[in-house]
């Protein structure tokens, strides 16, 4: 019976195996981000929402910040911009791409550890 571990030994490998397996997710637990792609909502004017992601937020939490911030950049017009807060995440429009008939955004939020980004194409 060369090779294999005796009866009484085999319990102990057992657990230690599974206890090495508990601290290797206990240390990538924390640092793991939950990470999504997310069905965008419906636009509420003339244009669309071309992509949503969020990180350690909700999907619903993503499309009700994505309309909440159309609402405030929209306050400015068709080609305004939104400068504060929205339900309580700091955004920045981090690319803008206008032509005579359209505007083409992309939108990073940021509250804590979670992130919404989306992009967006308003019609002008």
């Amino acid at each position: 019976m060369a090779g294999h571990a005796p009866t009484s030994i085999r319990p102990h490998l057992a657990i230690v195996a599974v206890l090495a397996a508990l601290a290797v997710a206990a240390l990538a637990g924390p640092s793991a981000a939950h990470a999504a792609s997310c069905t965008p909502p419906k636009y509420p004017g003339s244009g669309y929402f071309t992509s949503l992601a969020v990180t350690n937020a909700s999907c619903a939490t993503g499309r009700r910040l994505v309309k909440a911030y159309y609402s405030c950049r929209i306050r400015k017009g068709k080609t305004g911009r939104c400068t504060r807060k929205v339900l309580g995440y700091s955004c920045k429009e981090t690319k803008r791409v206008a032509i005579p008939t359209e505007l083409n955004g992309r939108v990073s939020c940021k509250r804590g550890a979670r992130r919404i980004v989306h992009t967006y194409q308003q019609n002008l």
